[in-house]
């Protein structure tokens, strides 16, 4: 725990006589005399009506405002971006949505840094947002609490539950003869009804219910309904808390410990969440200063059960989850198995042990959204770390709801996402392949984009158990079935995928953790002979820029 101090503004801008302009411009925006003795804090404010995640966000950011205000400290509120990954799904804008991130982690950290700031308040809900603010709260290590916008409530259609995945599963079964234009219309009107992050464990919800796991946001406000008036009072009491880790000179770093990460990793195998917390808690882990490697992620999977049955490949949503008990409930159970670390400070300035002290850890006998240590949905977590000769560096798989953790095809290859879509669509996939999608990694996307496109078609078209995908780049939350992403070294610095010919046997074997090119030596140094990296896509702006600093997936696609 760090050493309380006097707060740097106070004493920056109160320091003598020629810090009287600081103080006449802090009066422009409503500080009085007294004002200049307290904490001034920042409340990021990531609203926004780009996405359904963001939209109700400015709320929330006022509620914690006044908060902060009413304990005592003075808040400066500012805005910071985000990028849907749902709407830009598929196209070509989704090779920004990773980019976010650091752009989010940047800004955040840029005017925390530039205005010397006491504490920070994120309030985030698209996927990006959780991880971006994380990653500058890590950088700045000042005391840091994140709140969550919410989860978005199901669509409903014929007493059936609708999510964004149900549009995009639509497009391949309306290709597919298995449902008519009346219902693919029905159900891209009512996938979505209101504000809130995707309402399945899908990447917002992964990342929400970790962060809670980790200590930085208070306990059973991860799961919450983005447009309950529980989300409202959470984001005020999220302000007092933070004031309190202010008076008591707790910093972010105090709370993000290597212990916490892997409870945070704990949660995210017990609850079915997205393979994009391996990409993020990297890159967190890294802006904290923290060991963290795949290993880390294999050692808890193992000794790890899938407790909770939510979408994507089970059958319910996060409020189902936040219904029964949410994450102190899972927890809890974690907790009296000893599969979590009681003793991790938490921003309610308790630890994780003393917030869970009154709740049972034990499901309740009438539901089965959360399942019984005794009994689990799986004896392991569902995400695993795949090496071999296709990923020397490492490659990530969710083997949830998979009927075959093992599979052995020829490669069909393509070097983009949109040509994979378009053969999966016209029918040239049968069945049996192992898709091969490349040049879609960090650099070489640019940006990693996710494939729920190709993913879902598959699902759509009846393919999900029959086709198995291999990519560099990564995947949606929201996608389930027999896919591998996070491929490392990517195609564009001359990893392995890059020399996958159509009819190569590919081997995925999910319980040995290997990932397979049956390929000679002597044939892969020809072909590495032959080949040449493709230019790059962009050559000015933010992707070029991003292109030329990011780092491979195995090190969480990292800028610094």
């Amino acid at each position: 725990m760090s050493e309380d101090k006097p707060n740097r503004v106070s004493a920056e801008v109160t320091e003598g006589d020629h810090r009287a302009p600081n103080r006449a411009m802090l009066r422009a925006v409503g500080f009085k005399d007294a004002d200049f003795g307290k904490a001034i804090v920042g409340i990021a404010n990531a609203q926004s009506t780009v996405t359904p995640c963001n939209a109700g966000l400015g709320p929330l950011a006022d509620a914690a405002e006044g908060a902060v205000r009413k304990a005592g400290g003075m808040p400066q509120m500012f805005g910071t971006i985000t990028v849907s990954d749902g709407i830009s799904m598929g196209t070509e804008g989704m090779r920004c949505s990773l980019v976010s991130r650091e752009v989010i982690a940047d800004s955040i950290e840029t005017v925390c840094r530039g205005q010397s700031l006491d504490g920070v308040l994120a309030v985030g809900g698209c996927d990006k947002n959780m991880p971006g603010a994380m990653i500058a709260m890590a950088r700045l290590n000042i005391p840091a609490v994140f709140v969550y916008g919410g989860t978005i409530k199901p669509g409903r259609l014929g007493g059936e539950d609708l999510n964004i995945a149900s549009a995009f599963e639509a497009v391949g079964q309306l290709r597919a003869g298995r449902i008519d234009r009346g219902r693919f219309d029905a159900i891209e009107r009512r996938a979505c009804p209101g504000a809130g992050s995707c309402g399945g464990m899908y990447t917002a919800n992964t990342m929400s219910t970790i962060f809670e796991a980790m200590g930085m946001s208070l306990p059973g406000s991860s799961t919450m309904a983005a447009v309950e008036g529980e989300k409202l009072a959470s984001a005020a009491a999220s302000g007092t808390a933070l004031m309190d880790l202010v008076h008591r000179g707790v910093r972010a770093r105090d709370l993000l410990t290597r212990e916490s990460f892997l409870n945070g990793i704990a949660l995210a195998m017990a609850v079915g969440g997205s393979t994009n917390a391996v990409l993020h808690l990297l890159a967190i882990a890294h802006s904290a200063d923290i060991e963290l490697g795949l290993d880390d992620f294999v050692a808890v999977r193992e000794r790890t059960p899938h407790l909770a049955d939510l979408k994507p490949a089970g059958r319910y949503v996060t409020t189902d989850l936040h219904r029964v008990g949410g994450v102190p409930l899972v927890m809890k159970a974690l907790l009296s198995a000893g599969l979590v670390e009681g003793g991790c400070l938490t921003v309610t300035g308790k630890t994780v042990a003393e917030n869970l002290a009154s709740v049972s850890g034990t499901p309740a006998a009438d539901q089965d959204v959360v399942l019984p240590l005794s009994a689990p949905k799986y004896p392991q977590g569902h995400l695993v770390v795949l090496r071999g000769s296709l990923a020397p560096e490492g490659a990530v798989a969710k083997v949830s709801g998979v009927r075959h953790t093992r599979f052995s095809g020829p490669a069909l290859c393509f070097d983009s996402e949109e040509a994979c879509l378009a053969a999966i669509l016209s029918g040239a996939v049968t069945g049996g392949e192992v898709l091969v999608i490349r040049y879609e990694g960090p650099r070489g996307g640019p940006g990693m984009r996710e494939m729920l496109g190709p993913t879902s078609a598959l699902i759509g078209r009846g393919l999900g158990d029959d086709v198995a995908l291999v990519t560099d780049g990564r995947f949606s939350g929201a996608t389930y079935g027999l896919v591998v992403g996070h491929v490392a070294p990517e195609a564009h610095v001359g990893g392995p995928i890059a020399l996958v010919a159509d009819g190569d046997t590919v081997t995925l074997d999910a319980e040995s953790g290997t990932l397979e090119l049956a390929v000679s030596a002597d044939e892969l140094a020809r072909r590495r002979a032959q080949w040449t990296a493709p230019s790059p896509r962009y050559t000015r702006g933010v992707l070029a820029k991003y292109a030329r600093l990011v780092s491979g997936a195995e090190r969480g696609a990292v800028t610094d």
